[in-house]
């Protein structure tokens, strides 16, 4: 017998998001399927929103947020919905420990990725400040993105941004105010960060609101030379329909 087949006998495969058996590893049973909103039809080409109706005639179509909004990335996509078991996932991959998340995360990032690289994109995470390193042990943004660099063949660098000052307390915080606490937050590593000049990035984050975070590392990337960016998120946080 093998050992992958030793391995599947004595811990069989289970959902990711509630633990009942499932046919492969680092997948989500049928219900847990069907109750995740991934985002697979019309989308709002800068943040990757789900929006109503066809985009039969190829158009390229902007949410709310991103009418009203100046975004410093030149397209976006996300891979679920930011509610539900999307919530939980980000949720437990941010804060609890559920590192296996990254895994079918990336997977399905990868998938929504189309149209946001191509052959010599580089691949950055957005950074946490070293404190929160410390006590958390890893950047869950830094997880995805190794992912999604490997599966896309594509080069990776995980400290070409770097956050001198830890992020601000966001509880109950206006959208405008979370934009001025984060405005250069965010800056290109001194050394590490000249990679960034003349290349077109794929910046990964787990989860989009507002967007703020995002805006920072995309401000810094473009600063230091770099010739188009692109976002790729986890999940992004939508209005209630």
């Amino acid at each position: 017998m093998k050992l992958q087949s030793v391995i599947r006998a004595i811990y069989p495969a289970s959902c990711v998001a509630c633990d009942q058996p499932t046919a492969a590893e680092n997948g989500l049973c049928g219900p847990c399927w069907r109750d995740t909103r991934f985002i697979t039809g019309t989308a709002c080409d800068l943040c990757g929103a789900p929006l109503m109706g066809d985009d039969a005639g190829g158009a390229v179509l902007h949410c709310d947020d991103c009418m009203t909004l100046a975004r410093p990335w030149a397209r976006g996509r996300a891979a679920l919905v930011y509610d539900g078991i999307g919530r939980r996932m980000v949720l437990g991959l941010k804060h609890g420990d559920r590192t296996d998340l990254a895994v079918p995360a990336a997977r399905w990032m990868t998938q929504a990725a189309s149209g946001l690289f191509d052959d010599d994109t580089l691949v950055v995470p957005v950074p946490v400040h070293w404190s929160r390193l410390l006590a958390r042990r890893y950047n869950q943004a830094n997880l995805l993105s190794t992912l999604v660099a490997h599966r896309l063949g594509l080069e990776h660098l995980p400290d070409a941004l770097v956050r001198p000052r830890p992020a601000p307390k966001m509880v109950q915080t206006g959208r405008s105010a979370r934009f001025a606490a984060l405005d250069r937050a965010i800056q290109p590593h001194p050394r590490r960060g000249v990679a960034m000049a003349g290349r077109r990035m794929l910046i990964v984050d787990d989860v989009m609101t507002t967007g703020a975070t995002l805006a920072a590392a995309a401000d810094a990337a473009l600063r230091a030379g770099a010739q188009q960016v692109h976002v790729l998120t986890l999940a992004r946080a939508v209005k209630d329909d």
